[in-house]
């Protein structure tokens, strides 16, 4: 019985070791390139939205509106799936001719769709942070002849997101691990490749475990790094 459970060790010590570095390589060379992308582009997109949010403009407010709802109000894989395979059938809908299918590379599919979603759920809290700067700021700021967007530029933005620093930085958390989804669209990332040499070594538990430990890793040493920059924000702001 020893022996059996000392060769059953064994075997998932070597699947491990065998995954580790298609998964390394899968993490450096897609998890993160895409995690970084995308939290850049979705930061664009969120404050644009928040922007439209508060605007006086009807139109506006509405379709961000409709964005932040449909966003958060469905699941992030079924966004992927509608990106990915949903959208190359949009030349097919259109002519009618089912070989007439546009093309949409699983990496483009994977940076429109967290872009999106991680637009969506930014807004909200860069939103947040502009409605909670007090409104005599601005009052002041329009009282000694800034303009509208002069005073959102350089007193109330700034101020915003420093208030939404610690929210976006579990935002960005939340997005590398959302990247495990991205298998599911055939992009070879970390957990994808994971999945692989699990489906033919059927060591499931010790090579789950080695991506667990790997996504606690990377979000372990990113939440040290957001916490030393937060700190340093607040001594700047407070002295």
């Amino acid at each position: 019985m020893s022996l059996n459970l000392n060769a059953e060790q064994q075997h998932a010590l070597d699947a491990a070791q065998q995954a580790f570095l298609p998964m390394l390589q899968g993490l450096i060379t897609w998890s993160i390139p895409i995690t970084i992308i995308t939290f850049v582009l979705g930061l664009i997109i969120a404050l644009a939205t928040a922007l439209s949010r508060i605007s006086d403009n009807k139109f506006l407010s509405t379709i961000a509106r409709i964005y932040v709802s449909i966003i958060r109000g469905t699941p992030m894989i079924v966004q992927l799936f509608i990106i990915f395979y949903g959208i190359p059938e949009i030349g097919r809908l259109m002519t009618g001719n089912p070989d007439n299918q546009l093309t949409l590379a699983p990496f483009v599919a994977a940076i429109i769709g967290l872009s999106l979603n991680v637009g969506a759920y930014a807004s909200e809290i860069i939103r947040g942070g502009i409605i909670s700067i007090p409104k005599g700021q601005r009052e002041a700021a329009y009282s000694i002849g800034m303009t509208e967007w002069m005073t959102m530029r350089r007193i109330v933005l700034p101020q915003a997101l420093r208030i939404s620093i610690p929210a976006l930085g579990n935002t960005f958390l939340s997005l590398i691990k959302d990247t495990s989804l991205l298998g599911f669209i055939l992009v070879a990332e970390m957990f994808r490749k994971a999945q692989e040499v699990a489906a033919t070594s059927y060591e499931f538990l010790s090579i789950y475990t080695l991506v667990a430990l790997m996504y606690w890793v990377v979000c372990f040493i990113i939440s040290f790094i957001q916490g030393r920059y937060e700190r340093r924000i607040e001594r700047k702001y407070v002295s």
